[in-house]
């Protein structure tokens, strides 16, 4: 038998930089950098392996703003893993996306894929990268390296692992982005946790209709 991982609290609400970092092995001495993933119990306290969680740490700048939103879901890893790891379909999940093209590669990492967004979004299209993508541990990873929006330098990990119950799939995607001009970092996050929670809301009903079906 083995010893139930240790377990680590992901900070759910938004992260400014002038929190400061614990336990942090990659903060810089003059302090610009935090970490998104904090040791302590918050208000919306949601426990995660350490393997996972170490996923979600991020070097944030100061003129940065990082957030993690979490959705627990009804269908197994196997099936949900299904749904996430097409780099070359987010629109399968994410109604924000109108379609997507592969211009370079074959969805290894490196490949990168142009996004066009509906419209009524302060934005038309992303050009994005694939940073990660691991169908052992179920991490994917993407990063906005351009196109025509203001989420400038955005990096998005997104990891799966099973629910205590085991009957499910506890999903944490985290970012880390530039605030824009004119914007607070309060604003920037509030913008994107609302577009990362409708996502992963679509996504946990996607997964589910699928398990049941299966």
């Amino acid at each position: 038998m083995h010893a139930n991982p240790p377990k680590s609290s992901l900070l759910l609400h938004r992260i400014n930089s002038d929190t400061p970092a614990h336990n942090s092995t990659t903060s810089t001495p003059d302090n610009s950098f935090m970490l998104c993933q904090k040791r302590y119990p918050l208000t919306c306290n949601m426990p995660v392996p350490d393997t996972v969680a170490r996923h979600h740490t991020h070097p944030v700048g100061p003129n940065q703003c990082c957030s993690a939103v979490v959705q627990q879901i009804a269908a197994p890893v196997s099936t949900v893993w299904s749904v996430v790891r097409r780099f070359d379909n987010p629109q399968a999940y994410k109604h924000f996306v109108k379609s997507c093209h592969v211009i370079v590669g074959d969805g290894e990492v490196g490949t990168l894929r142009e996004v066009s967004v509906i419209s009524g979004l302060p934005a038309a299209r992303s050009t994005e990268r694939l940073e990660i993508l691991d169908d052992e541990r179920h991490v994917i990873s993407f990063s906005v390296v351009g196109g025509d929006h203001r989420l400038a330098n955005y990096r998005s990990v997104t990891t799966l692992h099973p629910s205590t119950s085991g009957n499910g799939t506890v999903v944490v995607e985290s970012y880390v982005v530039d605030v824009p001009l004119g914007n607070t970092k309060d604003d920037t996050c509030v913008f994107v946790d609302t577009i990362v929670r409708c996502n992963l809301q679509s996504l946990a009903q996607i997964a589910e209709n699928l398990s049941s079906r299966k």
